[in-house]
């Protein structure tokens, strides 16, 4: 039977497979079972699920609810049916903080880069440590962010405190980008660049490293050429 989406139902325990497994600790869900079987036996928070067939289930958020129920040994459980939908998915369970969001770096404004910035920085576990919003803010939204590549290393390159290594695997927790393609003019390289033009890929990356630039070793040549272009203008 097709269930209602919004519905809110009781279904067993085992017609439900979760879609990924809760990464919280043994404790918390131990615990969490406690008070479950403390408040006769239901989760106030239910579990959102999907259908997937006459009578089965996948659970696609508020996962540890789950965990917590089979802990506590029940056969049940409270349950929200959701629409088969990824911004659906995806809003769920950021809503029940299983996942954290991401901010798109080639489109964002300002504002939400000062918001990330700010939760990376300030969060209690695994902060980004030793970077200051004003400097680092001030230099990735004045960047031409829309043709940065998906490393995300031309970050470094703008020396606001986020290096290689760990620092940059944090912020690239929250940001990403989808570059666009970027054209190449005899407008856009000018008398020099006509000079670059007659070099190899060899000799633009050599060129590319003695300037301290970043990310130009995947570089085609179209790309170094752009690259080296900006820094003659600059």
């Amino acid at each position: 039977m097709k269930q209602e989406i919004g519905a809110l139902l009781h279904l067993h325990v085992d017609e439900i497979e979760p879609l990924f497994a809760t990464k919280s600790h043994q404790f918390l869900v131990a615990k969490a079972a406690e008070s479950i079987n403390l408040c006769g036996g239901r989760n106030w928070i239910p579990l959102v699920v999907k259908q997937t067939g006459e009578s089965s289930f996948v659970a696609v958020a508020n996962i540890f609810t789950l965990a917590a129920v089979r802990q506590a040994g029940l056969t049940k459980i409270w349950c929200i049916v959701a629409d088969d939908d990824q911004f659906v998915q995806q809003s769920s369970q950021l809503l029940s903080k299983e996942i954290v969001p991401k901010v798109n770096l080639t489109t964002a404004t300002r504002d939400e880069i000062k918001l990330a910035l700010d939760y990376l920085i300030n969060r209690s576990v695994n902060p980004l440590s030793g970077v200051k919003v004003a400097t680092s803010l001030d230099k990735i939204s004045n960047a031409e962010r829309k043709y940065w590549q998906e490393s995300l290393k031309d970050v470094v390159a703008l020396k606001c405190g986020i290096t290689n290594g760990k620092k940059l695997d944090i912020f690239k927790e929250i940001f990403y980008v989808t570059p666009e393609p970027r054209l190449i003019s005899d407008d856009d390289l000018g008398k020099s660049g006509n000079d670059l033009k007659k070099l190899s890929v060899t000799g633009l990356r050599k060129i590319a490293k003695e300037r301290g630039h970043s990310g130009y070793s995947k570089m085609k040549k179209a790309e170094l050429l752009i690259l080296l272009a900006d820094t003659e203008e600059s």
